[in-house]
């Protein structure tokens, strides 16, 4: 029996709204016409949709073509200022993580672009605990279908996902596993199966629940 415990990146496993509202301010600046400038709590708010829905939400008054053209720019300025600038990780999230590792199987599944995990693994210094990774952007699925397909490709036969919004809960209940709220993130949830306020916690939380 293999199990393992899946994760959300934005507000589960680092923060990165100072440095990606930094990058799409100076994109939108640079780049377009625009009057709106986004702060970290339009950034929380964002976090964790996909690329169409947060396009629509930044910019309801132009056409979707026009949203997806700034959106994809403001992802080109926000990778390369990532790239210098370090999001916020969480407290012992490497001592947590390296614990976790050793008894089941760990990945990320986001709902975003193609290279925002790879620059997660790329800071963190220790890409080595997780043995898989998947994106909307790269798969063009949803969260919960790519949820499972990292459990077919991994064989994992029992999986929890921990995220902070109700939109990792929904994917989690299509996905077919149990959900763990990351209550120190951006969101609220319905009905988790379990709660933590810090990563410190999800040692013994996952424990019962793979254990019920």
């Amino acid at each position: 029996m293999t199990n393992a415990i899946l994760f959300d990146l934005d507000g589960t496993l680092w923060d990165s709204s100072e440095q990606v509202v930094s990058a799409w301010n100076k994109c939108i600046e640079d780049k377009t016409d625009r009057p709106e400038r986004f702060t970290v709590d339009d950034m929380h708010g964002f976090m964790g949709k996909t690329l169409d829905v947060i396009a629509a939400e930044m910019f309801p008054t132009i056409s979707k073509q026009e949203q997806l053209r700034i959106i994809r720019q403001c992802f080109v300025y926000e990778e390369e200022y990532i790239k210098a600038h370090r999001p916020r990780f969480f407290e012992k999230e490497q001592e947590v993580l390296t614990s976790l590792s050793k008894k089941y199987k760990l990945a990320v599944v986001s709902n975003c672009q193609v290279g925002y995990i790879e620059l997660f693994m790329g800071h963190c210094g220790w890409p080595e605990l997780f043995c898989d990774f998947e994106s909307a952007g790269a798969t063009g699925l949803t969260k919960g279908q790519n949820i499972r397909l990292v459990m077919q490709r991994q064989g994992i036969d029992r999986c929890i996902y921990v995220g902070d919004t109700r939109g990792d809960e929904l994917a989690a209940r299509e996905a077919g596993v149990k959900f763990i709220h990351a209550a120190y993130g951006f969101g609220t949830v319905e009905a988790p199966d379990g709660v933590i306020t810090s990563l410190e916690e999800l040692p013994l939380k996952a424990e019962k629940l793979f254990n019920e």
